[in-house]
């Protein structure tokens, strides 16, 4: 019986074509945990027919997919949807944080129209990152496979349409569902709805994490990123996200970091490598601002403007929606 691996990370084909599970293996990779999200119509483009006429600036499946399986779907102009049909079975292999939760239901989403295809799938939900594991470990958990089912396929297409709605009150909603059947989907809500403005402070809490760490001494940037045995154990952004954000903490109009000697972390700052040694040594230090605000007495919001997308939700500074982390409430622009 033939068999496809799909999953959502480079990292994790790369691993899974190492434990050879699989005929074919594919990474599928987006982040929608940052940023505008893509037009529906460019994501359907993104999955749909090869064609040598298409604007090469526009991302397509078959981007950097390399071995003679590939070039054939190129030359017959296969989509995801074509392609998939060749196989027997087709697995979707999916990390536990958030980014990878949402290109799962957006993928369940799209090919729920496809029962010729959804009747041969199975999805693995990991315990822990897939690009991190040995094969013997990958071989082993294969067993724990599910088939998709219509309640995966319905939970799916309601949690999409909820992330890219224009206010976050679907997503919030979401809790309020039975979500048993994506068991992972659930913790990712929270995570997002958590990246909203704080009531207290109007700071996400992968911000808040990191002004918390300066205040205990963690003082160079990297020491406040996510990673292995690190002290930021927030996992809802990837590394250009989090670099991102101690950008917007510290370039600002009334910066909560001070410190900062190099920016803004882009690649053209890590191809530099004088700035980006420069970057890493940097000494960071709370502000005034910083400090009132890890005291829970001041509120970043309202000394610097807010403008930026969660989900398909355009935060600005008219327009905060916020998270009550003690409550569990969501919080509508106040007028």
């Amino acid at each position: 019986m033939s068999r496809l691996i799909l999953t959502f990370t480079n990292s994790g084909a790369g691993s899974l074509k190492t434990a050879r599970l699989a005929d074919c293996v594919i990474g599928v990779e987006h982040r929608f945990v940052w940023g505008r999200l893509p037009a529906s119509d460019d994501l359907n483009l993104s999955l749909a027919r090869w064609s040598t006429e298409r604007d090469d600036s526009s991302p397509h499946w078959l981007d950097n997919l390399t071995g003679t399986i590939f070039e054939d779907a190129r030359d017959q102009g296969l989509g995801l949807i074509e392609f998939c049909e060749r196989f027997d079975a087709i697995d979707l292999w999916v990390d536990p944080d958030p980014n990878s939760q949402l290109q799962l239901i957006w993928l369940l989403d799209f090919l729920r129209s496809h029962p010729n295809v959804t009747s041969r799938l199975a999805i693995l939900q990991a315990d822990c990152v897939i690009g991190g594991q040995q094969p013997g470990g990958l071989a082993a958990q294969q067993l724990r496979l599910i088939p998709v089912g219509r309640d995966h396929l319905d939970i799916a297409g309601a949690a999409w349409a909820a992330w890219r709605a224009p206010t976050p009150e679907a997503w919030f909603g979401l809790l309020q569902q039975a979500l048993a059947g994506l068991p992972r989907l659930r913790d990712s809500v929270i995570a997002l709805l958590e990246e909203l403005p704080s009531r207290n402070c109007g700071l996400g809490a992968t911000e808040m994490r990191m002004l918390e760490l300066i205040s205990a001494g963690h003082l160079h940037p990297y020491d406040l990123f996510p990673g292995h045995e690190k002290p930021n154990e927030r996992r809802t952004f990837g590394y250009w996200e989090v670099g991102a954000l101690l950008d917007g903490l510290a370039r600002c109009s009334m910066p909560a970091v001070s410190g900062l000697d190099e920016g803004p972390f882009d690649l053209a700052m890590h191809d530099a490598e004088d700035r980006h040694r420069r970057y890493s040594r940097s000494r960071l230090a709370l502000t005034e601002l910083g400090k009132a605000i890890v005291a829970g007495a001041a509120d970043f919001s309202r000394h610097n403007p807010i403008d930026r997308w969660w989900g398909g939700t355009e935060l600005t500074s008219d327009r905060l929606w916020r998270w009550d982390a003690k409550k569990q409430t969501l919080l509508a622009p106040q007028p």
